[in-house]
């Protein structure tokens, strides 16, 4: 298995040319599946793995996010970048002694955000967002860990869908030491290379939708392209509508439909 060192240069390496799909598995199998299908990084996603617990996303404590990003990590051979939602505090300080902790996981990339989970007031104060971007900096220098920083400005999906501050934000983040820019909700690709465009040199991640292939973003620069929480609402879908299936009709089709289980066995035994 590379060691941590090597995946993180990879995971560098990744964000220095060309486009590449950060998948977003909720759990261990799920990330091997992964990077049996070939993706050369794999990035986890909250929201999966809170409900994975029952939980809402934003509803897990920082000690079980750890935890889960330590398995993730330990148990695959690609670099792994950790969705660190807001770094679970709001004052600088608090996040950078977070992720101090997080870095020390063998992730090879976290995300910082910039929104507050208050409907009223969604985003943190510019001046404070900026401050929280520079304290995960220097916490990550201060570990010489080689962490790829994630600058993330949540206002397309927070109800703020304002593409001018959103830019200055992104802006702001790189220079107080993002290494990627990243403003899921973005709809139109000229939006897109607007941020791509601003933020330049520096590599920006797009959420992916149904709207945008690949290459099509890929031809307006971006570099990186995340699922969210896109392939665990999959999963679910499966789960809901058989499940449903039993619960209202007393049938089951929908279980004729999976993966049979000698091929899904077969794919964990090569592990």
């Amino acid at each position: 298995m590379p060691t941590m060192a090597e995946r993180r240069k990879t995971f560098r390496q990744l964000h220095a040319s060309g486009c590449f799909v950060i998948p977003n598995p909720w759990d261990l199998g799920g990330a091997r599946l992964l990077a049996q299908l070939g993706f050369r990084a794999l990035a986890t996603t909250s929201s999966g793995f809170a409900w994975t617990l029952g939980r809402p996303d934003n509803g897990i404590a920082i000690a079980d996010a750890l935890a889960h990003f330590r398995a993730i990590a330990a148990g695959t051979e690609i670099p792994v970048n950790a969705d660190f939602q807001g770094g679970f505090a709001v004052e600088p300080a608090r996040v950078r002694e977070n992720v101090t902790a997080a870095a020390a996981t063998g992730v090879a990339g976290l995300s910082i955000e910039d929104s507050t989970g208050d409907p009223s007031s969604p985003l943190f104060e510019f001046a404070l967002a900026v401050e929280r971007v520079r304290a995960a900096r220097a916490a990550i220098d201060e570990t010489a860990s080689g962490v790829l920083l994630t600058g993330r400005s949540e206002g397309f999906i927070v109800g703020r869908p304002d593409l001018r501050e959103t830019v200055r934000r992104l802006v702001a983040y790189a220079e107080a030491g993002a290494d990627c820019l990243f403003a899921p909700g973005l709809r139109t690709l000229p939006d897109i290379r607007t941020v791509v465009t601003e933020v330049a040199p520096r590599p920006v991640n797009v959420l992916a939708s149904g709207a945008f292939a690949v290459q099509q973003l890929a031809d307006v620069g971006v570099r990186r392209i995340s699922v969210g929480s896109g392939l665990a609402r999959a999963a679910w879908k499966g789960f809901l509508d058989a499940a449903r299936e039993i619960a209202t009709t007393g049938s089951f089709a929908s279980l004729d439909r999976t993966v049979p289980f000698p091929e899904m066995n077969a794919l964990f035994s090569s592990e």
